[in-house]
């Protein structure tokens, strides 16, 4: 998981898999001994922004663009054991993102190689689950996994 955070405070963590995007929000410590605590988020997901806040409060804790496009009927949210869990369904399978929200830290180069090696070993083993992808290497940059060899299949 990678951690976005701010003034020292860890605000977010989120990875990525072929398909969706997942952050991880603490919930605020208020709402931690309250009965229903899910009751009180509002979690707003549209195409292209994500909204995250206490409902009735007209201000919102996350209110920021996505990086990328998102499939908002395939995306969704719950809490478990005091995490807000936020799954966003991405439009371009196999597309790397470089962070979830824009304005907010990005990835560095070196990073993104690794997230690019992992979505593509991810992407191997799903076209061919008879092999062991984990030990595999690549020599020099790693390719697109979205656009590498004709591109990701989207049957599944």
């Amino acid at each position: 998981r990678y951690i976005f955070s701010y003034s020292n405070q860890k605000i977010y963590e989120w990875e990525q898999s072929l398909e969706e995007v997942s952050i991880y929000i603490d919930l605020p410590p208020p709402l931690l001994n309250v009965e229903s605590p899910a009751s009180y988020i509002a979690v707003n997901i549209q195409a292209t922004h994500l909204q995250v806040g206490l409902k009735g409060n007209d201000r919102f804790f996350i209110d920021e663009d996505t990086f990328d496009k998102v499939k908002v009927k395939e995306s969704s949210w719950y809490l478990d054991e005091g995490v807000i869990t936020i799954v966003l369904a991405k439009c371009f399978r196999g597309q790397t993102w470089e962070g979830v929200l824009c304005g907010h830290q990005s990835i560095d180069p070196f990073t993104k190689q690794e997230m690019q090696r992992t979505l593509m070993l991810e992407r191997f083993q799903e076209e061919n689950p008879g092999f062991d992808f984990r030990d595999a290497t690549f020599n020099g940059e790693v390719p697109n996994p979205r656009t590498f060899m004709g591109g990701v299949g989207y049957g599944h």
